[in-house]
């Protein structure tokens, strides 16, 4: 049992490096960046014993108010034509509701026209890969459910192809798919460190907030 929650919350990453940010607060399994990984995920945390799941790590801004490092808790995700609703209190212990929704796409919304168009449809503040399968896991197995997540690129920023290629199936960063990219496209290297900078603010505020989690900063369901 966790010191923050009477649940044992397990958390579903993209990233090997998002699951070692949440593992202060418990059990992390990192499901590679798409849909199908964060459910084998989701549910090998089921397995083991959670009994609350969270989604967390990065995301894409829909928003444009919202700006790198910007903190999504959101009160629904919106998958498929559907909705998985968030727990009330386990998003309280998580630092409180922040919006309304948050998208699960199925592939990532790699520029800012796509990104301006799903916000005007859907009005999600976010998107990212991971939580609409997440939630699909909670709700069959009848268990409390929330997001955190922290906004990468914000609705004006573009994701280069290095990027989209950067991530194996085991949540690792492939540094030679990276190279490899760059050498085919060179003139995405400023867009690269942008994106880097902008990385760097979201994981700062995803180990504050989990620092304050611990610490018992916000209302224990």
């Amino acid at each position: 049992m966790s010191k923050w929650s009477a649940h044992r919350v397990g958390f579903v990453t993209g990233l090997r490096a998002e699951a070692r940010l949440a593992l202060p607060l418990g059990p992390a399994e990192a499901g590679g960046g798409l849909p199908a990984g964060a459910m084998a995920a989701a549910e090998r945390l089921v397995a083991g014993g959670a009994s609350a799941l969270v989604s967390f790590g990065v995301c894409g801004g829909l928003d444009p108010a919202l700006r790198p490092g910007a903190l999504v808790v959101p009160r629904a995700v919106l998958a498929g034509g559907g909705r998985y609703g968030t727990d009330s209190q386990l998003s309280a212990a998580l630092g409180g509701w922040s919006a309304e929704a948050l998208l699960a796409g199925d592939i990532a919304a790699v520029d800012p026209p796509t990104k301006r168009g799903l916000f005007q449809t859907t009005g999600a503040a976010a998107i990212d890969l991971e939580s609409g399968a997440v939630g699909a896991v909670a709700e069959r197995s009848g268990i409390p459910f929330a997001v955190l997540r922290a906004v990468c690129d914000a609705a004006a920023a573009g994701l280069p192809s290095a990027a989209l290629a950067a991530l194996d199936s085991d949540g690792r960063v492939s540094v030679w798919s990276v190279g490899k990219s760059i050498l085919r496209q060179p003139g995405q290297i400023p867009a690269l460190i942008a994106l880097g900078r902008a990385a760097g603010m979201a994981r700062a505020a995803l180990v504050r907030r989990v620092h304050d989690i611990r610490d018992g900063r916000f209302l224990v369901p």
